[in-house]
């Protein structure tokens, strides 16, 4: 199947044109316009320095139900010791520069071109992309980003200075989203990583059904986020 070159109107093809690997368009902009109803059709933008913008919807697609996430004993033990200090939407840009530098296993560049963290930038100042930070000693020790719609987030990049960081700043983040009745954490593609919180596949189709479910329920309106207390 041919992949979609997008034009300037804020349109995308039909999901199900998609490659087997799920590339489905090309080009287009950054745009909160543009990101906005992509994420709305479960579509997202995935690529590298020196490419064009790519479009990606994948089948199958990893999901997070937060009613099932699940920790490991250790994970849990270091919560309850509270060593850090976590935070919703207090240095986003932190944040996702942290996701962009900080080295990867495997990974020799990063995805978060410096166009794809002005864009979340402005999402975030838009009131529809966060971050959780997870402070220690007040420094910056992990965190992660993602957009929310609806009751759904899109969950898209995390990263630890310290060592477990990153998966407590997941694990708070879930049991805010539990407090707010949030349907799905969407992880995109499967990892390891993610796996064993107990995150699961499921199909384009029922990932797209979930999607519009959720979309139709209002979550928390724009603007920035906060855990309430005892979260």
């Amino acid at each position: 199947m041919p992949v979609f070159r997008l034009s300037d109107n804020i349109l995308f093809p039909p999901t199900e044109l998609a490659e087997p690997d799920g590339l489905l368009a090309v080009g287009g902009d950054l745009g909160p316009e543009r990101l906005l109803a992509a994420y709305g059709q479960g579509i997202f933008p995935w690529y590298g320095a020196g490419d064009p913008i790519l479009w990606w919807s994948p089948s199958p697609r990893l999901i997070i139900e937060p009613n099932a996430f699940r920790t490991s004993r250790r994970l849990g033990r270091l919560i309850r010791q509270q060593l850090f200090t976590i935070t919703m939407d207090q240095a986003f840009a932190r944040v996702i520069n942290g996701c962009a530098t900080i080295p990867r296993r495997g990974e020799r560049s990063t995805w978060i071109v410096p166009e794809m963290v002005q864009a979340y930038i402005r999402l975030h100042e838009l009131g529809f992309a966060h971050s959780v930070e997870c402070w220690r000693q007040g420094e910056l020790a992990g965190g992660l980003y993602g957009v929310a719609l609806g009751k759904i987030f899109f969950g898209e990049s995390m990263f630890s200075r310290s060592s477990n960081s990153s998966k407590i700043a997941l694990a708070a983040l879930v049991a805010q989203l539990k407090k707010w009745d949030f349907a799905l954490i969407d992880c995109q593609v499967a990892s390891d990583h993610l796996l064993q919180f107990g995150a699961r596949e499921v199909s384009r189709r029922e990932f797209e059904t979930r999607l519009k479910d959720a979309l139709t329920d209002p979550g928390p309106l724009p603007g920035q986020w906060r855990f309430e207390e005892n979260s």
